[in-house]
């Protein structure tokens, strides 16, 4: 089955592993080959993940297209691919082993990397073997070299050809190869500059073994580098297995997630309970749960009480109540009772496969620091190879003291070759990309990519929309007002039958209280909603309106009083909704949504984060600033209208102000779209996760203080991991072309050079791991 075929003709994303990239030049170079494929629409490549990222028509190209190009531009791709969230996850080999193809994006997730990991285990494993023979070789060569042995020259120097050689094509083999990929399709890469280093050390030394006599009449001073070449291989290669040691640890969070999911459901078919594999879940099939077993798949519970350990998902450590009708997230765990639910999201659709999908999206991604590095590393392997030659030159022309001038000007242009480190300028942005999400996704915090990750550390201002994020988006009604002689049970009564079409928070409000009240409800007819106004309905034959103020103005109606006491509920914190009956008020509802209990803390940790807080509401000014003194917020942006929320940000965008937005709703996705940085409250609609650069799993706002906080933390490892890079490179080139032997008479070994080289990889690998002991903020008090 290939990809083409499974695929409609929208532009679908696919994700290949790698296989042959050493530096960020390789990163362009691939990038480049997909690019020119025709149907290909976007590609980005990560050195960390070694993996490429392809959006393309499937009309138009497929994945041997595709494969060709990363082929002839001299790299492999991996067995599998697998499509992200824009259509199926098909995964090669693995999938054909398991003679499925709906695995969810969990399971398809854990087939990919147990495929992956033996492949990367088998590579470390290789690599080990090499460096350790290799650097024994290297040391023992050495020992024989200068030590006081007594070991004539001719004697001793086939013995290190011999050995020299079969370190050079065996262990240094992997170098060859992918030097000559790259070769054959006139490009370099690191690679390249470790083989012209050691094969010109290694072939400097075979000339003067061989033809002893031609090179002393040829001037060539009789000097061996065999352990030279032998040892530089050997600390490249281990600076390879280190860093690919450390980087297999940077994919930790993708396993925590996927070792979440239960294997087992007990579903309830035919009124028997029976264990069946997870991936055997039916949508609609009732499912039961018992202590201590973990949620299947997501769902609604029909029967039984329980307190479930959401922590793992969503970073909050109580346990949280669940009775009839409250949802259940698949991967929770049960502590106390037994309960059934029926399942509405399995497989691919689970809350925990949309969450692997995005933390996988995530690590892949790149932050917009990523691309000065990658246009810098295009051109840094021809660079050095240039520079390398010109040190070669340099020497032999402008080097005028003692003798041997052509080991020196040899040994000075191997150390540039050996030194120079694309490397760093690869791993530093990616590294830490993938520990930072991971982290996050940890913290019940998902960050949709590097840019979302970097834009994070620039807000300076943040906005709140009231419902359902800084209160528990669940109001009730907390009093009714009847005036012109009516009762208040009519006015309910017919607020409540008005009310049964409408979507919004508070016109449920207002139905369920009529329910709890057992009243009974005449059917409505004619039923409109005026979006941030009210609604309209006919009832029993009379028109009845429920809404602001606005609404009442819009309509010509008349208030009769009701003024001063709708103004006296809303300085309680309450929102006076007015009632209407053909052209008359008739009384208030006043409906009261209560503030979340972390609110306030919240509120108090962004300021401390030098943070401008803001809350946005649709509610009247009193009623508004009631709310805000509450929560401790100064700035409210009050009687805003849902198609007004964007122009809001808009505004605070034009003072010059960065904005973040925070919302949960429908009528949040333009606003969170337009804000520099948009966050979603995870218990919110899927339409406002979609818009969002940030998802907060939970609804616990102090999950924006950690994500936050992380950004700030991760960015910070990246541009320490660019500047060590940078520095690196800047500092030893000049140093490997002999700029302090003028002075101090110094000349960097290409031993020495080799040495750095490998520790510079894996010291911005290590700096990125860092993030994995990242702790949240402590809750002000």
């Amino acid at each position: 089955m290939t990809i083409a075929s499974a695929a409609s003709t929208s532009p679908n994303e696919v994700t290949f592993p790698v296989t042959g990239m050493t530096c960020a030049s390789c990163v362009r170079r691939i990038e480049k080959a997909l690019g020119k494929v025709e149907g290909v629409q976007e590609a980005s490549v990560n050195l960390a993940t070694e993996k490429a990222r392809v959006v393309f028509d499937p009309a138009v190209a497929s994945v041997d297209h595709m494969r060709a190009a990363v082929e002839k531009a001299g790299y492999q791709l991996g067995a599998y691919a697998a499509l992200g969230s824009h259509g199926p996850r098909l995964v090669g080999q693995v999938e054909t082993a398991l003679g499925s193809t709906t695995l969810t994006a969990s399971e398809s997730a854990a087939a990919t990397v147990d495929v992956h990991e033996r492949e990367r285990q088998r590579e470390l494993d290789d690599l080990k073997r090499k460096w350790t023979l290799s650097l024994v070789v290297g040391l023992a060569m050495m020992a024989l070299m200068y030590l006081p042995l007594n070991i004539p020259l001719d004697v001793l120097a086939p013995v290190l050809l011999i050995v020299a050689t079969v370190v050079q094509f065996w262990a240094g083999a992997p170098i060859y190869r992918a030097a000559w990929a790259a070769a054959r399709h006139g490009s370099t890469n690191m690679h390249t500059l470790v083989a012209v280093g050691t094969s010109a050390a290694y072939g400097y030394s075979a000339f003067v073994t061989l033809w002893p006599r031609l090179a002393i009449e040829l001037g060539f001073p009789q000097h061996l580098y065999y352990e030279t070449a032998v040892i530089i291989i050997a600390l490249v290669l281990l600076g390879r297995w280190l860093e690919a040691r450390a980087r297999k640890q940077t994919g930790a969070a993708i396993k925590a997630l996927m070792g979440l999911q239960a294997r087992t459901a007990r579903v309830v078919r035919n009124g028997v309970e029976q264990d069946v594999p997870i991936e055997a879940v039916q949508m609609g099939e009732l499912v039961r749960v018992r202590p201590g077993e973990k949620v299947a798949v997501d769902g609604v519970v029909v029967d039984g009480r329980s307190a479930l350990d959401e922590s793992m998902l969503t970073g909050e450590s109580l346990p949280v109540e669940k009775g009839p009708g409250e949802p259940v997230i698949g991967a929770t765990l049960n502590k106390t009772g037994s309960f059934v639910f029926r399942a509405t999201r399995v497989g691919r659709d689970t809350t925990l496969s949309h969450i692997v999908r995005l933390v996988e999206e995530a690590q892949g991604s790149k932050a917009p620091m990523q691309r000065m590095a990658d246009r810098i590393s295009e051109v840094f392997v021809p660079a050095i190879l240039v520079l390398s030659v010109l040190t070669f030159i340099g020497w032999m022309v402008l080097y005028a003291g003692p003798e041997p001038r052509l080991t020196l000007a040899l040994q000075a242009a191997i150390a540039v070759l050996i030194v120079a480190c694309p490397c760093a300028l690869g791993l530093a942005t990616p590294t830490a990309i993938m520990v930072g999400t991971g982290k996050a996704a940890e913290h019940g915090v998902l960050i949709r990519g590097g840019e979302a990750l970097e834009g994070a550390r620039r807000i300076n201002t943040i906005v709140l929309d009231k419902t359902g994020t800084l209160t528990r988006g669940q109001p009730t009604v907390t009093g009714v007002v009847a005036i012109n002689g009516g009762s208040e049970e009519c006015l309910l009564r017919l607020a409540a039958a008005a009310g049964i079409g409408s979507e919004h928070p508070l016109g449920e409000a207002i139905v369920s209280r009529a329910q709890e009240l057992d009243l009974e409800l005449p059917g409505a007819e004619d039923f409109r909603a005026f979006p941030g106004q009210g609604i309209r309905a006919q009832v029993d034959g009379r028109e009845v309106l429920i809404g602001n103020r606005v609404l009442l103005d819009r309509h010509g109606v008349s208030l009769d009083g009701l003024v001063e006491r709708a103004d006296a509920l809303a300085h309680t914190g309450a929102t006076p909704m007015y009632v209407v009956v053909g052209d008359q008020a008739v009384g208030l509802i006043a409906l009261a949504d209560t503030l979340r209990p972390e609110s306030r803390k919240a509120v108090a940790q962004l300021e401390a984060l030098g943070l401008d807080v803001w809350m946005l509401t649709g509610d009247n000014r009193a009623t508004a600033d009631a709310i805000a003194h509450e929560a401790g917020i100064e700035h409210v942006l009050a009687e805003v209208l849902p198609e007004q929320k964007a122009d809001k940000v808009r505004g605070l965008q034009a003072e010059g102000k960065i904005v973040a937005m925070v919302g949960d709703g429908i009528n949040d996705a333009p606003a969170l779209a337009r804000a520099d940085l948009g966050i979603a409250i995870g218990t919110g609609t899927d339409v406002a996760m979609a818009a969002s650069d940030i998802t907060l799993i939970g609804g616990d706002l102090r999950t924006i203080v950690t994500a936050i906080a992380l950004s700030r933390k991760t960015v910070g490892v990246i541009k320490q991991g660019l500047f060590w890079a940078f520095a690196y490179n800047i500092v030893l080139i000049p140093v490997a072309m002999g700029l302090l032997f003028p002075v101090f008479g110094v000349l960097l070994n290409p031993v020495l050079a080799a040495a750095a080289m490998a520790m510079s990889s894996v010291s911005v690998v290590s700096n990125a791991l860092r993030l994995r002991g990242f702790k949240a903020p402590l809750p002000m008090n």
